[in-house]
């Protein structure tokens, strides 16, 4: 018996044929984020992948947030040797060597394929590359991107007769002018706090370079904690306590400082850029910032996040991953991210973009970052890097809380360093 089917459930059969086919042929990408400061990142990275998914139906994007870098890095890692690696993630800018090391990831320069993708990985700030190249490859891409800023309460500096519109521009300044706050405010305001937990290390490296010194060699093999400038920058952190009173004794704080600095606890902090828009709506008081103060130099570490692209993914999961995060890093991507977070357009197109000048021409905090990039260095990435950091770390805050000397501490910190990194030597 011969029975007609109506045009119309042909054509209905033959569009979930069509479906069916996309959906079996669509690469399916897991990525690690690391959610440690500054606002709901988590509601702007899910928008983005929304968005992404809908121009790239082909391509699904899972986002899995693994807490901070260090969290985020050994889930990755985790999930790479249980056999179930993820595509790509974002990991800390500083993770180079080790996922180098560990054979973990792939050069975008032995993925892309045309003179396109060459343009587009040449069209980053050359500063915010240092971290993710060695040898001529590049294995990271800038996204989640900062450097160290000076925050002030603008209502706090007036109230201690300081001009709130100029921050301090050197160490000598920072320590007169936190000074004067503290007495003005008869010690229920401090002058400026620097965090000494999460990364210590960032913020002493940032000491360090204002003073004419970096801490590391180029190639990960060498560090240089105990050179005599380097001292001479933590005596100057430790006397923000000790000899002008303009600080609290003892560590400070990185995951609260802010809420520190929005509840008028401190006049001044150091921290990431990252946290610009989270102070900008939740601050109750008119604040600036600025760029950090100089000794002998200007000078900031960048920091935060790269993409990684694994070495265990499939090509064809490498070239969605690509497509991903050419997308994620495109000049009107970098610039609504900077917007809605306080981090950084990556490249110099995405402050081109309408959109971010207009932004910066209503607030001009959101340039700050970008032009201390012109004083910028490479953060600390060494072999074995987390080991390096945390002899550096303990002696910072060993320094901090009086238990060494400056000098003690980052000649234990430089010998507990070498052992670590002696059979790197080139």
């Amino acid at each position: 018996m011969h029975v007609r089917i109506p045009f119309a459930m042909t054509t209905l059969a033959a569009g979930l044929l069509s479906a069916a086919q996309v959906n079996a042929n669509s690469v399916d990408l897991t990525m690690y984020y690391p959610v440690s400061v500054g606002g709901a990142l988590t509601d702007v990275i899910d928008n983005l992948v929304a968005e992404f998914e809908n121009e790239y139906p082909d391509i699904n994007v899972e986002a899995i947030y693994a807490g901070n870098y260090d969290d985020t890095r050994v889930r990755a890692m985790s999930a790479i040797e249980a056999g179930d690696a993820p595509q790509l993630s974002v990991l800390f800018s500083i993770d180079l060597y080790e996922l180098i090391e560990q054979n973990a990831i792939v050069a975008f320069d032995d993925l892309i394929e045309t003179d396109e993708e060459r343009e587009w990985l040449d069209s980053f700030y050359p500063g915010l590359m240092e971290n993710g190249q060695l040898d001529g490859k590049t294995y990271g891409i800038p996204f989640q991107r900062s450097t160290i800023v000076l925050f002030w309460n603008k209502d706090a500096f007036e109230a201690a007769g300081l001009d709130p519109e100029t921050p301090p521009e050197n160490w000598e300044e920072m320590a007169e002018m936190a000074a004067t706050i503290r007495e003005a405010s008869n010690g229920d305001q401090w002058g400026v706090m620097v965090p000494s937990t999460g990364y210590p290390y960032w913020m002493f490296q940032a000491f360090a370079f204002q003073n004419g010194h970096r801490l590391m060699s180029d190639d990960g093999t060498e560090v240089y904690f105990n050179d005599p400038a380097a001292i001479e920058a933590l005596e100057y952190w430790v006397s923000l306590t000790t000899e002008h009173n303009a600080m609290p004794d003892g560590t400070i704080e990185w995951g609260t400082l802010r809420q520190n600095f929005l509840e008028a606890s401190t006049a001044m902090m150091w921290h990431t850029t990252g946290n610009l828009t989270a102070v900008r709506n939740e601050a109750t008081f008119d604040f600036g910032v600025a760029m950090l103060p100089m000794n002998t130099q200007r000078g900031s570490p960048t920091g935060g996040g790269n993409f990684y692209i694994f070495e265990d993914a499939s090509e064809e999961e490498q070239r969605a991953a690509m497509t991903f995060i050419r997308w994620m890093t495109a000049p009107e991507r970098a610039a609504a991210w900077s917007i809605e977070t306080g981090y950084m357009g990556v490249s110099p197109a995405a402050y081109e973009t309408d959109a971010l000048q207009n932004y910066v021409e209503e607030f001009s905090p959101a340039a700050v970052a970008r032009d201390q990039l012109e004083h910028g260095t490479a953060e600390l990435s060494t072999y074995q890097g987390g080991r390096v950091r945390r002899a550096l770390d303990n002696a910072v805050q060993a320094a901090l809380t009086g238990q060494m000397t400056p000098e003690e501490a980052l000649n234990q910190a430089q010998r507990e360093a070498e052992g670590v990194l002696r059979r790197y030597a080139r």
